[in-house]
């Protein structure tokens, strides 16, 4: 009960401090977390003090990275940093506890029907790669349909549009290279006594720092592009940047002018291409004629259509 209570205060105190950015009274949020308590149907009175706020406070930044500042001039307590990959993390939980209300009703939650699987063997994957463990897996490309057996050296999984990969090495290799695999193309894992050395030169985060997607651009230049879009069908790409590189050069209304600093790969141009009929101008050239290609090489599919 104690820990149901301490995630159920941490869920709701973020979600307040986020909704008045300006900044509330310890009583403000203690009023609101008596609201939702109440709406919880807890049994006996919410425990709520100060020096549990204080606890509170604390564990966000631990867990999640939302840290937390009191304002002695206006006496307000406000958020500060949001770390938006722990916040994806806490984001989740927000999701399991709305569908745990929702699952009486399933017309009021509704979940996208075609989510990729895989994710039944996060869990071993992650114990893997905590204990250096060498795995063993049938791995299936998508364009061969050939199930292969593969040996690997498990590094991290990474997510890109509800799709999760483990970044790995295969021991069949040669040379060090790392290699993403799909988690709904992986089955028969088998987490091996044996451990390998891990090969710390390489940091997988690197290795799509200057990425969109899931394609390693380790040691290749960052591109700048700019695109300009309708203003208005802008605002998307406002609330949801398309890279964590993503600065605003003009924002009026004529357009909405973006500069992103990455290498343009594959995943790159799937990405315009659902911005196209909102694109305005594309640069550089090289990245605009490579764009054209991936509009004509649709077109031409389309039109020879039978």
């Amino acid at each position: 009960m104690a820990k149901r209570e301490q995630m159920f205060r941490l869920m709701n105190i973020s979600n307040f401090l986020k909704s008045k950015p300006r900044g509330v009274t310890f009583r403000d949020i203690q009023q609101y977390l008596e609201k939702k308590y109440d709406e919880e149907d807890y049994d006996g009175e919410l425990a709520f003090s100060e020096k549990t706020f204080k606890r509170d406070r604390k564990l966000l930044l631990e867990l999640f990275k939302i840290e937390t500042k009191f304002n002695r001039s206006t006496m307000l307590y406000q958020i500060i940093e949001d770390n938006e990959s722990n916040q994806t993390i806490f984001d989740n939980l927000l999701l399991v506890n709305a569908y745990k209300k929702a699952a009486d009703q399933a017309n009021i939650l509704l979940f996208e029907k075609r989510q990729a699987s895989g994710l039944e063997n996060l869990d071993g994957l992650i114990h893997a790669i905590k204990n250096t463990k060498i795995i063993s897996c049938t791995y299936t490309k998508y364009w061969e349909g050939v199930p292969n057996k593969k040996v690997l050296e498990p590094y991290a999984v990474k997510e890109f549009r509800n799709r999760w990969y483990l970044i790995a090495k295969d021991r069949n290799d040669d040379d060090f290279t790392l290699k993403t695999y799909g988690l709904d193309r992986i089955s028969n894992l088998e987490i091996h006594s044996s451990t390998f050395v891990k090969n710390n030169i390489v940091n997988v985060e690197d290795m799509f720092i200057n990425s969109f997607g899931i394609i390693s651009t380790l040691g290749q230049e960052p591109t700048k592009i700019t695109l300009s879009l309708i203003p208005w069908q802008g605002m998307y790409v406002k609330s949801l940047p398309i890279h964590h590189s993503q600065k605003i050069l003009v924002d009026n209304e004529n357009e909405l002018k973006l500069e992103l600093n990455l290498v343009p790969t594959y995943d790159f141009y799937q990405e315009i291409l659902t911005h196209n009929e909102r694109l305005l101008s594309l640069e550089p050239k090289v990245v605009r004629e490579k764009f054209l290609k991936f509009l004509e090489v649709g077109l031409n599919n389309l039109k020879n259509q039978k």
